[in-house]
């Protein structure tokens, strides 16, 4: 019997694992659908790993090492600005890349590394991406504006975070090597990218290609978590030395099948569309049969393509999670 963290790698590296695929919720679920369930039958007060042990899932965790501290000043609305200049970032900068991120991350680390070691837990590191975080600062309107208004402000910040991204793998991975890497990014909805290849290339591209060298010294995968239809944007982050995407919203347009036959070898998770999950099991069981060929193909690990919405009930997904198990053991059994 394989572990989750064995099954975990081997899919990611198109290796078939010993048993099945791994069942991995990556994302998890609202607070609003735990309080559904809680009323409904589930055991209340439970945290994260208790809950995926409950429902039988492989527990994936995460290490956070975003670029802002607890303590750094927040936007005064979501979506709003907050920095609007350079004078601005600099006055702000002490919040940002500090080593109290790097070293809560590595207590962390430590605290998970004998299950990891066992291969008990899957773990994914978070870091911010060079979109996410330049618009987490600028705010969402003005980020775009800033491509063209503020081109070095842009390359400031992303110089300065993919600084910080490369301390947090020269210090974190010793301590703790990661199961993968995703980059938040959120940089396509569903009729596309939300820039240009020319934008992507002049102001993304540069610091991948600075950053994902030292991650891959160290053997680890490299994923962009990205709402959206991606589709369009596989060339440029293969170019940037990205293997894989997430979560691949259904509802957005993604055709899986036809990522994998027009990128063999891209790495994929999520996918699952969680809109079916409220419409009973032979929905369920339908969206399964969907993504049954690409989860025999190998390197796509399957999983709701965003967190579980509240609108899905305990009894519905105890029958999700009883047709997950299933699916996982069919993807195997005739590879």
């Amino acid at each position: 019997m394989s572990t989750p963290r064995e099954r975990f790698l081997d899919v990611l590296s198109f290796r078939q694992p010993a048993d099945r695929l791994p069942m991995v919720e990556w994302a998890a679920w609202w607070d609003q659908t735990i309080s559904r369930w809680e009323e409904e039958g589930l055991p209340a007060g439970m945290g994260l790993e208790t809950s995926l042990g409950y429902f039988g899932l492989d527990p994936m965790l995460m290490i956070n090492a975003g670029a802002r501290s607890a303590d750094c000043p927040g936007a005064p609305a979501h979506g709003a600005p907050i920095i609007n200049d350079m004078a601005e970032y600099e006055a702000v900068r002490p919040y940002l890349y500090t080593d109290s991120i790097i070293d809560r991350a590595i207590k962390r680390a430590q605290l998970l590394k004998a299950q990891h070691d066992r291969g008990g837990i899957i773990i994914r590191l978070w870091l911010d991406g060079f979109f996410w975080f330049p618009r987490v600062l600028l705010g969402i309107e003005p980020h775009f504006y800033a491509f063209y208004d503020k081109p070095d402000l842009m390359h400031r910040i992303n110089s300065d975070l993919a600084d910080f991204n490369i301390r947090v793998v020269d210090q974190l991975f010793p301590v703790l090597k990661p199961d993968m890497v995703g980059f938040a990014e959120d940089m396509s909805y569903n009729h596309g990218p939300m820039l240009s290849k020319r934008m992507f290339s002049k102001f993304l591209m540069p610091y991948y290609q600075r950053v994902i060298p030292y991650i891959k010294k160290f053997g680890v995968r490299v994923l962009i978590d990205s709402d959206g239809d991606i589709t369009k944007m596989i060339p440029w982050m293969l170019e940037a030395g990205i293997e894989g995407v997430y979560p691949l919203e259904r509802q957005a347009g993604v055709d899986i099948a036809r990522i994998r036959k027009l990128y063999p070898g891209f790495l994929m998770m999520g996918a699952y569309d969680k809109m079916v999950m409220s419409r009973g099991e032979a929905a369920m069981r339908s969206e399964f049969e969907r993504l049954l060929p690409v989860m025999r193909a190998g390197g796509y690990i399957p999983s709701v393509d965003h967190q579980t919405p509240p609108g899905v009930s305990l009894e519905n997904y105890r029958v999700y999670v009883g047709l997950f198990e299933e699916y996982c053991w069919r993807a195997t059994e005739l590879s």
